[in-house]
């Protein structure tokens, strides 16, 4: 089953729309969640190589077994798939 990610920090957005952000019109966004993204704009003028140091930490609670530089390189082979990231 393909979950939905946002397309900003990668976070699974659920089954509802609860999690997703909105456009200038107040209509949810279909790609990103309201951490990253609300009345159509992206809440922080964050980078690439900044969002992989943010994500780190909360991949290595997720995956146990890794380390360090082994969650970074993970990050940094994904945040790329990601629309927002994609041309960066």
């Amino acid at each position: 089953m393909n979950k939905k990610l946002c397309q900003s920090c990668g976070k699974p957005m659920g089954q509802t729309d609860e999690l997703y952000g909105t456009e200038k019109n107040g209509a949810k966004s279909k790609d990103y969640c309201n951490d990253c993204y609300k009345n159509g704009a992206f809440t922080t003028n964050i980078t690439k190589e900044r969002m992989i140091e943010v994500s780190v930490p909360y991949l290595l609670k997720e995956k146990t077994g890794i380390n360090e530089a082994e969650a970074r390189e993970e990050m940094e082979t994904f945040f790329p798939t990601l629309k927002r990231w994609k041309n960066t």
